[in-house]
């Protein structure tokens, strides 16, 4: 059975695009199958991915709307080793159409439900907003990581979200826990940024990743050329970060399982 992870923050900005396309290129360099789903119709993850949005027929969108099947419109990232469910501009309308839907939440779950045991991890990149795609990914997901930058406005941002989490989890998808919390584009020599990830780590322990991902001009060149960091520059240190993250990751979920 895949484990579905939604990446999300509702702050933009923050690297959530950056940290969806990573970890599936480096879950994918490990030899594990990933899908990642692109639920933000800014389509950046596509795009990320090597997958020109613009090209696209069907999407994320047509899956949503049931005019799509997910295997259908699912394809391969041409250097990321993982699979990509695009989406594009035309995302943004299904907030509108879904309103009239009933059952509008699960859209994304009984849609990943034909293709989700395919895949060793599902990874869902959504919207920087807590509206009804992000309420779609946390009702699809068993999971959630939240990309933070350490930052005072980020801590206040947090607090909204883990309130909307608590809210999905009592009324939609009872199974789904905050997986954890990713520092990133980290400077290690700004004091603030040094007391916010203490703060984190008092407040959400265990769920604070050891892994932490720096400020790295690698991370921000490789979208523009379709690339996740790993085949982009592979030494960097952005895309070393990335690969440390997935061998936490996966010894994280190695250790839960156990239990």
């Amino acid at each position: 059975m895949s484990y579905i992870l939604a990446i999300t923050n509702q702050k933009g900005g923050v690297g959530k695009t950056t940290t969806a396309v990573n970890l599936a290129a480096s879950l994918a360099h490990m030899g594990l199958r990933v899908l990642l789903v692109d639920l933000d119709p800014q389509g950046n993850a596509t795009m990320g991915s090597g997958v020109d949005k613009r090209d696209q027929d069907k999407t994320v969108y047509h899956v949503l709307l049931r005019q799509a099947d997910a295997a259908d419109v699912t394809q391969a990232s041409p250097r990321g080793g993982y699979d990509i469910l695009p989406a594009n501009r035309d995302l943004a309308g299904a907030e509108v159409e879904l309103v009239g839907i009933s059952q509008r939440e699960t859209r994304l779950k009984e849609a990943l439900r034909d293709v989700a045991d395919h895949y060793d991890f599902v990874l869902i990149d959504c919207p920087p907003a807590l509206n009804m795609l992000t309420v779609n990914a946390l009702t699809a997901a068993v999971a959630v990581l939240i990309p933070m930058q350490c930052e005072y406005f980020a801590l206040e941002g947090l607090s909204d979200l883990v309130n909307t989490i608590k809210k999905v989890k009592a009324k939609l998808n009872t199974r789904i826990e905050i997986e954890g919390l990713l520092r990133v584009m980290f400077d290690p020599r700004n004091t603030l940024a040094q007391q916010v990830s203490d703060q984190l780590k008092r407040h959400f322990g265990a769920k604070v990743y050891d892994t932490v991902i720096p400020r790295n001009v690698r991370l921000a060149e490789a979208p523009s050329h379709g690339l996740a960091a790993l085949a982009y520059d592979r030494g960097s240190k952005g895309a070393q970060a990335y690969l440390l993250l997935a061998e936490e990751f996966v010894a994280r979920r190695a250790t839960q399982e156990k239990r």
